[in-house]
């Protein structure tokens, strides 16, 4: 991916700014692995379908490594014949990713433990489970920055809205906490994902409108094409916590209608449509 194709970088210094928020929220709001109470679990609260929301959320979040490289892939630091410019821009990128796959990786330390307390798993087999999906290739089929950040910022919300609502679900009193915890964090890296297509928007809205069309048109969650019996088993642990992912979509519904409304560019206007659409589909 080379910042001189497609869409006009965005500014440095908006973005440095962008970076140093959230990572500095980030830092105020830090938990770590020991602070839940793991002693107050109560294992015999869980149904079998919780049991399976939490084996396969436990896969998503533990693809950080994957989903790392593919993030590191896209915007490079690495390489004299790169411009110093982009360097510059990607390294600020790169800041925020540090800190979004070190909340990611204790998400999916934090996962792993629980089902090793809550006596779901074998310690030694559920990493070696989780090793073999996480040595799976993962790449995602944007090119342009716009649409790498606005896919990213839609499945961020949709991980936060499912833990929001999936808690609302759930009796057994550590996992509402982890829940809450992980919904959080989801919340913060979703604003920064947020802020950086509202650049976009604000920028030029209707070139942006092209590229948000692409993601909207094939956008599915990570892994879909990897883990086993991936649409079966979403559309279950969909049906458990009564979650529809294209809640996610009026997110970026919201941000267009900033600059849709008074305006008479029809690529605006369309995606806005799209996206009403795909919400009210059964």
């Amino acid at each position: 991916m080379s910042v001189g194709d497609g869409l006009p970088p965005l500014d440095l210094m908006t973005v440095s700014a962008a970076a140093d928020s959230v990572i500095q929220r980030g830092t105020d709001r830090s938990w770590s692995q020991a602070d839940p109470d793991w002693n107050a679990i109560r294992p015999e609260l869980l149904t079998d379908a919780d049991r399976s929301v939490v084996r396969f959320i436990t896969y998503i979040e533990d693809h950080i490594p994957g989903y790392l490289n593919w993030a590191l892939r896209s915007f490079p630091v690495d390489g004299s014949e790169l411009e110093v410019a982009a360097v510059a821009l990607h390294r600020e990128y790169f800041r925020f990713f540090v800190s979004w796959a070190y909340d990611e990786e204790r998400h999916a330390r934090v996962l792993t433990r629980y089902q090793e307390v809550s006596q779901m798993a074998d310690p030694r087999e559920l990493r070696l489970e989780l090793a073999a999906e996480g040595r799976k290739h993962f790449d995602l089929p944007y090119v342009e920055p716009l649409a790498a950040f606005a896919y990213t910022m839609l499945q961020e919300k949709a991980t936060q809205l499912f833990y929001q609502q999936f808690r609302g679900v759930v009796r057994e009193p550590l996992l509402r906490d982890l829940l809450l915890r992980l919904s959080r964090d989801e919340a913060r890296h979703f604003a920064f994902y947020a802020h950086l297509v509202e650049e976009y928007l604000r920028r030029d809205p209707g070139a942006a409108a092209p590229h948000l069309k692409e993601v909207l048109r094939t956008f599915r969650m990570p892994l879909a094409g990897t883990l086993p019996r991936y649409r079966r088993w979403s559309e279950e642990i969909a049906e458990v916590a009564g979650y529809d992912h294209t809640q996610a979509y009026l997110a970026l519904e919201r941000l267009i209608e900033q600059y849709v409304n008074g305006r008479a560019d029809s690529g605006l206007a369309e995606l806005h449509g799209l996206l009403q659409a795909a919400r009210s589909m059964p």
